[in-house]
């Protein structure tokens, strides 16, 4: 699109589309955001330098879009400008078609080196499948649902660096809306009623599994109440000819394994099959969806204000 026609994205949209050059056009567009956020507030070119612990000349340069934003930079200023969660969605969408910045080398300071690896593994593989029974899977868990957890685990983190760890969370979903990897997700009926947070966040966390069902590459089966769910988590990986078939990855609490001996591998695959056979047929799956949801929509309705 020539610079003569270029005009100020939908704030509501949750893509802006580029097209050839779009890199260029996406870095001035952040950089005009940033600014425009900035000038609303009141701040200086030095108050802003003083949050990412830069130069005046390095803000003046990123607003020109003439330097590259780093996400830790972009979220620090976020913050401190108070933007809104579209404009933050925005914001995200715009430095992601701008940014060549490798995925873990953005969130370095708040990714464990196990996760690393996970991610890049993520990026190459034909069909992911997820099995969780306590917890909704990381890769489709909404940004509150993320916020919540991560504050509940990681005592320690900072509010930066909770909200960079749940920007990683975001960065990661965006493969749910490519051609591959294809996703499947199973999750005990349980995690559907276990609360992280109020009514309302856990509502609007249902409601992205139920919509998130019906994607094309993804899937989302309950397993019911009454199954008898093992009590860990299961990640299983598999790939294009040219490259490892097969992984399993199981997290526990201060890392994670990962499994390629055959027969570990077998096992898993045992365990995820005995899983997929038995969960909710496909109207009793979006039946089980739509009762979490009106629970907890129901359930918020009753809450004061």
């Amino acid at each position: 699109m020539p610079a003569a026609h270029m005009r100020q994205p939908d704030r509501d949209a949750p893509v802006v589309p580029m097209q050839d050059g779009g890199d260029r056009l996406s870095g001035r567009m952040l950089g005009d955001e940033l600014r425009a956020h900035r000038e609303r507030r009141g701040y200086t070119l030095a108050d802003a330098a003083r949050v990412i612990r830069g130069s005046t000349s390095k803000i003046s340069r990123m607003e020109r879009g003439q330097s590259p934003v780093k996400y830790r930079d972009l979220n620090d200023l976020a913050l401190f400008y108070g933007v809104s969660r579209q404009e933050r969605a925005l914001l995200d969408q715009l430095h992601q078609q701008t940014s060549n910045e490798d995925l873990f080398a953005r969130f370095a300071d708040v990714t464990p080196n196990y996760l690393k690896r996970l991610i890049r593994l993520e990026r190459s593989a034909d069909w992911i499948t997820v099995y969780e029974s306590r917890v909704v899977p990381g890769l489709l868990q909404t940004e509150d649902y993320a916020r919540a957890l991560t504050r509940m685990i990681e005592l320690e983190r900072s509010d930066n660096e909770v909200e960079l760890i749940v920007g990683l969370r975001k960065q990661r979903q965006l493969m749910l809306g490519q051609r591959r990897p294809r996703f499947v997700a199973l999750i005990w009926e349980k995690v559907l009623y276990q609360p992280y947070g109020p009514a309302d966040m856990m509502a609007e966390q249902i409601r992205f599994l139920r919509d998130t069902h019906s994607a094309k590459n993804a899937s989302v089966r309950i397993l019911p109440e009454g199954f008898i769910a093992p009590p860990t988590s299961v990640f299983h990986m598999t790939f294009d000819e040219g490259q490892s078939q097969e992984l399993a990855y199981s997290e526990h609490a201060d890392g994670a394994n990962y499994i390629t001996n055959k027969t570990q591998l077998d096992r898993t695959r045992k365990l995820l099959d005995n899983l997929r056979a038995n969960v909710y047929k496909a109207e009793e799956n979006t039946e089980a969806l739509k009762r979490a949801v009106a629970h907890w929509e129901g359930l918020a309705a009753e809450q004061p204000g």
